[in-house]
């Protein structure tokens, strides 16, 4: 494998994002995903940002084999795919490689280095909105840095990152940035997938602004149990900062349930509900959301592109 190359497990919005971003600076993008459709639009197509005048070639596949020795990985996939990502990665990243997960939730990084072992995982938070409008076309639904944790493997992907456009930090303290997004996700995501409605809407309803503030200030009570020193001294206003800045994004979550694919809700309000059992904390309504959104049913998963057309149109 090209040493100036990247692979990125996933080929979602905010895989497709990056997909797009890094190799319209240079770098050779290899994209490891299960999405017949995402994969086929990638190959055919590339990686698009919505508004761009262009796609940029990037090689897509379902099979491991095609990306051995990989020394730098990105993990995109979703939270309850993390252990078949972490499987794929053991038969194909390099010994000296490095994976940097950016997932949502808790947990990610703890099944990544069961497979992989401690020194080829690194862990990084990013606040980034994408939301994907068609198989390999993705459109920003917010911006924000890659804080990354320090590791001595990271430096190149770092470079690669930065030189993509994407702001990046270098941080210490990382569980108070794990902390932080768990907080805003925990608060956002669920609601948003409830009531089938954009970031920005969460305010302008009183009974669910209330009910993100709840959420926020429950996640933060457990963090400060577990003796997590959080960045910022008001959850709740800090949440609706963020619904502000991101106030036209489709959640991740909601994006899921549109599809009638699985949610993240076991690696966010889920493992909360978890962590405050265990230190016998009420969370009440974490625990309430929790439940009301693994209730939602599944069905087909959108993978049509005039279905997400059709999903495009529905919020636009």
């Amino acid at each position: 494998m090209k040493r100036d190359s990247i692979l990125i497990l996933g080929t979602g919005a905010l895989a497709t994002l990056f997909a797009a971003r890094l190799a319209a600076a240079g770098v050779f993008v290899n994209m490891l995903g299960t999405w017949p459709e995402g994969l086929a639009a990638l190959s055919e197509k590339g990686a698009q940002v919505e508004g761009g005048d262009r796609a940029f070639h990037v090689h897509a596949t379902n099979n491991p084999a095609e990306c051995k020795g990989t020394r730098f990985a990105l993990v995109l996939v979703k939270a309850w795919q993390t252990e078949r990502a972490a499987h794929q990665l053991s038969g194909c990243l390099a010994e000296d490689g490095v994976a940097l997960t950016l997932q949502n939730g808790l947990g990610n990084d703890t099944v990544l280095a069961r497979a992989l072992g401690l020194p080829r995982v690194a862990r990084g938070v990013t606040t980034l909105g994408a939301t994907l409008q068609a198989p390999g076309l993705v459109c920003m639904g917010g911006d924000g840095p890659v804080s990354l944790e320090s590791h001595p493997r990271l430096s190149p992907l770092e470079e690669m990152i930065h030189r993509a456009g994407f702001v990046v930090n270098m941080e210490s303290g990382f569980q108070s940035l794990i902390w932080g997004k768990l907080v805003v996700s925990s608060a956002i995501n669920p609601l948003t997938a409830l009531l089938r409605v954009k970031n920005g809407e969460l305010l302008e309803l009183p009974s669910a602004r209330a009910l993100m503030g709840e959420l926020a200030r429950e996640t933060s009570a457990v963090a400060t149990n577990l003796g997590v020193t959080l960045s910022f001294p008001d959850p709740e206003r800090t949440v609706e900062e963020v619904v502000q800045l991101t106030a036209g994004n489709l959640s991740s979550m909601l994006q899921d349930v549109l599809r009638g694919a699985p949610t993240e809700i076991d690696a966010i309000n889920g493992a909360i509900v978890r962590l405050a059992d265990e230190k016998n904390l009420q969370v009440p309504v974490n625990r309430t959301v929790s439940s009301l959104v693994k209730a939602i049913p599944l069905h087909g998963m959108i993978t049509g592109t005039a279905e997400m057309s059709n999903l495009k149109s529905r919020f636009s």
